[in-house]
């Protein structure tokens, strides 16, 4: 897999580059998070790419009870919000960004996200199972013509047009933002009620002159031809309509594992998970999955978790050349 960059690289011929990490950990949920808080621990230079609190399913739980050593009830959020404050004062750093694309193969792994290119000696993946099994009507056809899962790759490309943002998490409404610097009127198609974010988000996009938000509102079709016309919805109390628009930014969840940003370099079952050994390294060494892309338990922040703790540990492993897991961390 070529992406025009010489990926023969180790870190010494990097340098002191500040995109080079011993560990990339794509994913701040618990899994993310647990992971980072054990590799910053062990002194491995961590980065986490996230695509915010709320991205994930414990994100937007909205109240938890259960998991050990935080009396609740705490929304998930908060949960999650503890964990990465406990990794963060490890020097573990968190990056709200979008991963494209990686390339698992070369040395350094290097994972392209929507505000630059990263390198690690270990990969953590803990995207979760968030993803959509189904897409509207027009979606595919228009993708790359209109259609687009990234603001911050594609958002330039819209100045001074009418765009759709489609969504209700942290994700939608960072990327709604985003898009606001660029494109002259912005319709937040937002298929619940109410918002699912943080309320700093919230009020910001509620302050935001150029969005136009849209509760109770569900996305039906991608319209155009050769490019996107316009999008199609149907509010909850509300005959259908078509909003007219050259871009559509679809931030819709779904319970698929996230894989798609692998292209296709790690095999998957039947159901789009992931499989790895007892230590979690995938069938490419240095490469782990944990939680929700294993599809092997009980869906549980605290097993996810565990997951999290297994990867790190193994991946210290792994960068130090050990033949055993260090299992006696404080």
């Amino acid at each position: 897999m070529s992406f025009g960059l010489d990926l023969n690289l180790g870190l010494s011929s990097l340098g002191q580059n500040d995109n080079v990490y011993d560990v990339i950990i794509i994913g701040g949920g618990p899994a993310g998070a647990s992971a980072a808080i054990y590799a910053a621990r062990a002194e491995l230079r961590t980065l986490v790419l996230d695509k915010g609190l709320t991205a994930g399913a414990l994100g937007i739980t909205g109240k938890i009870s259960n998991y050990p050593g935080v009396p609740g009830p705490v929304t998930g959020a908060e949960l999650v919000a503890i964990m990465r404050q406990q990794a963060e004062s490890f020097g573990a750093t968190f990056l709200t960004d979008k991963v494209v694309g990686v390339d698992l193969t070369s040395e350094p792994k290097m994972v392209m996200a929507g505000t630059s290119t990263f390198y690690a000696r270990a990969l953590i993946l803990a995207t979760g199972s968030m993803g959509r099994t189904q897409v509207v009507p027009g979606e595919m056809e228009l993708l790359g013509r209109g259609v687009s899962y990234c603001a911050t790759c594609d958002g330039a490309f819209f100045r001074d047009q009418d765009v759709a943002v489609v969504g209700n998490n942290d994700e939608a409404l960072e990327e709604a933002l985003f898009l606001t610097k660029f494109v002259r009127h912005l319709y937040l198609i937002v298929p619940t009620p109410e918002l699912k974010a943080q309320p700093a988000l919230i009020a910001a996009v509620q302050q935001q002159p150029k969005i136009e938000v849209r509760l109770g509102t569900r996305l039906r079709a991608v319209a155009g031809a050769d490019r996107v016309s316009g999008v199609r919805v149907k509010p909850r109390h509300g005959a259908e309509e078509v909003l007219p628009v050259s871009g559509a930014f679809v931030y819709l969840q779904g319970g698929l594992p996230i894989t798609d940003y692998l292209m296709a370099q790690l095999e998957t079952t039947a159901e789009g998970c992931l499989s790895v050994d007892r230590e979690m390294q995938t069938a490419i060494p240095g490469v782990f999955a944990v939680g929700d892309l294993l599809c092997t338990h009980v869906k549980q922040a605290v097993i996810a978790a565990a997951d999290g703790v297994i990867a790190a540990i193994a991946a210290d492993k792994q960068i130090h050349g050990r033949e055993k897991l260090q299992m006696d961390w404080r």
